[in-house]
């Protein structure tokens, strides 16, 4: 998977690093920045990534692997508690941990949530603290917004310890009968996130600065995979992303949580000369009722030959040749409920 590593220098960096934080916070728009193409789709809707996705950074000091989750939220259906463990076993896997918080939202209940989660899962894994969409706010208001993400940090990361400095007392208890004294951490200036640093996916602002110091946290390595790899997500799967991205556009706010995409069949098409091929790709989108196959469908189908044919050209980019897409909506009653239906649709 790795190049000649006599290529490469000796002090060459490459590891992976995950963007977590809340639902719709430019996780995704900024893996797509770093990589340079799109790898993962982007939307204003709420957890439109559903699975990790992995992008690659190639430099001439590293290589950057950059795993996008979907968002941290508090689960309300089995599906939002199968996104949440994707995200926990990923924390699991990586070099360090981008926690992405918003430049134009205040900190809030959800970012203290996500943080107090990923501060009590990574060990002694760093957490970077990466303030997006810096071109959405002036420069006191991103100024303001910096000083309360990094505030977050020493407040959640000093709790976390004093919790394990509890729990490791309590343990001294039990086996010997005595305590040991509490260690003095009001002092610690350690407390809180390896670093802070506002970004801009819009307008590039400081994407070089972010790509520069997630490798330097990187370890010492041969590169993890070739040269002009971008991702290692399967094309089948980005096509149904590709198609759920196209359906998202413009739908009502309780669409999203019910849409899932399922490429059924890909198949090239018979009689077309090796200069001009085409592919057939037959595509399924699922829905939990009836009244949201009508939203998908629009009037006299007019909605889902919009979805087809926005859907059509990401396919074509992505596939480098032409394709006819064929879509059907189909209702798989409640299925984010369903342990059957969520393995079918391939949670």
């Amino acid at each position: 998977m790795s190049q000649d590593s006599t290529t490469t220098p000796e002090d060459f960096r490459a590891g992976f690093a995950v963007f977590v934080g809340r639902p719709n916070v430019g996780k995704s728009t900024l893996t797509n920045a770093l990589v340079g193409r799109k790898v993962a789709i982007t939307s204003n809707r709420p957890q439109t990534t559903r699975h990790t996705i992995r992008g690659i950074v190639h430099r001439p000091d590293g290589q950057l692997v950059l795993v996008d989750t979907p968002g941290l939220h508090r689960p309300r259906t089995l599906l939002g508690q199968r996104l949440n463990d994707v995200v926990a076993e990923t924390l699991g896997e990586v070099d360090v941990i981008g926690f992405c918080v918003p430049a134009d939202q205040k900190v809030g209940p959800g970012d203290r949530y996500i943080a107090q989660q990923v501060v009590a899962a990574v060990g002694r894994t760093p957490v970077v603290a990466i303030v997006t969409k810096a071109d959405l706010v002036p420069q006191e208001r991103l100024m303001e917004q910096l000083l309360a993400v990094s505030e977050l940090g020493r407040e959640v990361v000093t709790a976390e310890r004093e919790q394990r400095e509890a729990r490791r007392r309590r343990r001294d208890a039990a086996s010997s009968g005595t305590a040991r004294p509490a260690r003095d951490g009001s002092q610690d200036d350690s407390a809180g996130w390896a670093h802070v640093i506002p970004v801009s996916a819009a307008d590039g602002y400081q994407m070089a600065e972010v790509a520069q110091l997630l490798v330097s946290m990187m370890p010492v390595s041969p590169p993890l995979y070739p040269e002009g790899d971008l991702t290692d997500e399967p094309e089948v799967t980005m096509m149904a992303e590709l198609v759920r991205e196209a359906a998202l556009e413009g739908v009502r706010d309780e669409l999203p949580h019910s849409l899932a995409v399922v490429v059924d069949e890909v198949s090239e098409r018979e009689g077309r000369s090796p200069e001009n091929p085409m592919l057939d790709v037959h595509a399924s989108l699922y829905v939990e009722r009836p009244s949201q196959k009508a939203i998908v469908i629009g009037k006299r189908g007019a909605r889902l030959r919009e979805i087809g044919t926005r859907a059509r050209g990401q396919i074509e980019a992505l596939l480098g040749t032409r394709i006819y897409l064929d879509l059907h909506v189909k209702v798989a009653k409640e299925w984010q409920r369903d342990p059957k239906q969520l393995s079918k649709l391939g949670f």
